[in-house]
C-alpha cells in the first residue's frame, strides 16, 4: 500500500483506529523517520486524543485512557531497548489484556508471544516521496480487514 504523505499516513491511522479494540497489538516497524510515530498519531487522534501525541522515545511507554481516548492505549517505543529481557520489565504482557498496544520497534522484543497475533505494519520511505506499507494480517484480523 502506498501513502503519498504525512496526511495520508494520519488518515490511514484514523481508518485503522475504527477497527481497533482492547487486546489488539499493532507492531510498527521501519527505519528511523519512516513514519511509525506519524501513523500512531493518526490512530490516537481518531481514538479521541486532542493535540499531538508525543513520541514515547524517552518515556518508552506512553499511556492514554478514557476520557482522553475511547479505549486504553499504550504507545510503546522500544528503540532504546537492547535486549528482549529489558522489555519484560515494562509489563507489556499485563497491558495486553485491556489496552491497545501500539509498539514501535517490535523486533526489539525478539520472539515474544505478544507479537504472535499482532497486526504488523512495516513502513518504508519511497523514492520520489511517500511511504510504502507492508501489512501482516494474522488470522484474527482477516474478518476485520476490508477486502
Amino acid at each position: 500500500m502506498h501513502l503519498a504523505d504525512d496526511r495520508a499516513t494520519l488518515d490511514f491511522g484514523a481508518a485503522l483506529a475504527a477497527r481497533l479494540r482492547p487486546g489488539d497489538v499493532v507492531a510498527l516497524s521501519g527505519d528511523l523517520g519512516a513514519g511509525k510515530t506519524t501513523l500512531a498519531r493518526g490512530i490516537l487522534a481518531a481514538l479521541g486524543l486532542a493535540g499531538e501525541a508525543p513520541s514515547p522515545s524517552f518515556a518508552i511507554v506512553q499511556h492514554y485512557a478514557p476520557p482522553e481516548t475511547r479505549i486504553e492505549v499504550a504507545h510503546i517505543d522500544l528503540y532504546r531497548i537492547d535486549d528482549p529481557d529489558e522489555a519484560a520489565e515494562l509489563g507489556l504482557d499485563d497491558l495486553a489484556h485491556d489496552h491497545l498496544l501500539l509498539i514501535e520497534w517490535p523486533e526489539r522484543l525478539g520472539a515474544s508471544p505478544l507479537l504472535a497475533g499482532a497486526l504488523s505494519i512495516r513502513i518504508a520511505p519511497v523514492e520520489g516521496g511517500g511511504r510504502a506499507l507492508t501489512l501482516g494480517l494474522p488470522a484474527a484480523w482477516e474478518a476485520r480487514w476490508p477486502a
